[in-house]
């Protein structure tokens, strides 16, 4: 059937939406935008194919007290004025979680939604606002088939020993292990490294997801052999305002020491830590890179120094490294922030060269660089739309 796609992902603070026709490239998109600065400042943004504003009608006004399911509300019309008359044959979503239950593209149902929300725990930033999305378009188009794509599904290709805590093992039986995140965007990369890489594609290549959520993926054969996130978000990197890495020692100081809730510590560790919590300034990358505040350039060397290391300890899982990539939006954007990583990595025989990194060009190393360094921007909503088609294939 002819028409389009739609894709959404709702964020922590942001929906980013992109429609793709259903016979066309799932690569282009016709129509993208975003809504950033949900609780804070909500900003909408739209652009068509063509790579103009568009500037048919307006979007309704946002306000700090618009949430997230308001402006879905709001989108989903704005939408069908901007569509020619196409109907929406499908509705792909990123949804964070899938845990154990989900390890592919999956049609939603009433009993997947009932899955999504026992997960929500394991993702409060995120999987309530992936439901309420799948919600909101239940009720604008009923009868419309909607995809569940999961940023846990990448990961599912790892082995025993890169999933499993050191946990009593029922606790690992229950589901208590390593899923590992930012998934779609890792496979979008992996799908992009034979036109950058050639040979070494299917190599050891680590991709680093830098951006507000950050996350490092060690890959052989393009698939995901180890990851820095774990059961939820938190782990591994520091992030624009998660923790990371956290010695669990830490969380029960909090709470038999200081008589902190368990509330109180997942909002310190969720939204009140990382780059915020130790600049205490802002988690904005770009800012804290030209501010002079001491801080702020600690928060911005803490990063470098934590990304370096993780990477570094997720080399033996895949026995080496024949390539590195730097994606997302600092990994796309920041050249200062590649550089300082980069510089706690010479001991591996990575170099850059720095015009190409400050042009933020394709292959940013130098040319006697033992470790080949790319900046690959993704597309996590191509992959949302490749599974729609795939959907409307098979069905």
């Amino acid at each position: 059937m002819s028409g389009v796609f739609l894709t959404l992902n709702a964020g922590s603070s942001s929906i980013k939406f992109a429609v793709f026709a259903s016979d066309g490239p799932t690569t282009e998109a016709l129509l993208q935008g975003n809504v950033a600065g949900i609780g804070s400042a909500p900003a909408f943004s739209a652009k068509a194919s063509s790579g103009g504003a568009v500037q048919n009608t307006p979007f309704p006004p946002l306000s700090k007290d618009t949430n997230h399911e308001a402006v879905i509300e709001m989108l989903l019309p704005w939408l069908e004025t901007h569509l020619d008359g196409q109907p929406v044959v499908a509705v792909g979503h990123r949804v964070v979680h899938g845990g154990q239950y989900f390890t592919a593209p999956t049609l939603v149902a009433d009993d997947v939604m009932e899955r999504l929300e026992e997960l929500a725990p394991l993702a409060p930033l995120h999987q309530p606002h992936n439901i309420a999305a799948i919600r909101a378009v239940a009720k604008w188009h009923p009868d419309t088939p909607q995809i569940a794509c999961f940023d846990t599904s990448f990961h599912r290709s790892q082995s025993r020993l890169n999933e499993i805590f050191a946990l009593p093992r029922e606790l690992s039986d229950q589901g208590v292990i390593r899923y590992g995140f930012h998934g779609l965007s890792y496979d979008f990369i992996a799908s992009s490294l034979p036109k950058h890489l050639g040979d070494k594609a299917d190599g050891k290549v680590i991709v680093a997801h830098l951006g507000n959520g950050s996350s490092m993926c060690a890959m052989t054969d393009r698939k995901s052999r180890a990851s820095t996130m774990g059961f939820t978000a938190l782990d591994g990197l520091m992030m624009g305002q998660r923790c990371g890495d956290l010695d669990p020692g830490v969380l029960l100081y909090l709470m038999q020491s200081q008589g902190m809730t368990p509330d109180e510590i997942e909002t310190l560790l969720y939204k009140k830590s990382g780059l915020l919590g130790v600049s205490g300034v802002t988690n904005d990358m770009q800012i804290l890179e030209t501010s002079d505040d001491p801080n702020a350039q600690e928060a911005v060397d803490l990063f470098c120094y934590r990304a370096a290391t993780n990477l570094a300890a997720l080399i033996p899982s895949i026995g080496g490294l024949d390539a590195l990539v730097f994606t997302a939006g600092i990994g796309e954007n920041s050249a200062l922030i590649r550089a300082k990583i980069c510089a706690h990595l010479t001991w591996l025989g990575v170099s850059l060269d720095p015009a190409a990194n400050h042009e933020h060009a394709t292959v940013i190393s130098a040319a006697d660089s033992a470790i080949p360094t790319l900046v690959i921007p993704t597309n996590e909503e191509a992959i949302v739309a490749r599974a729609c088609r795939a959907h409307l294939t098979n069905s």
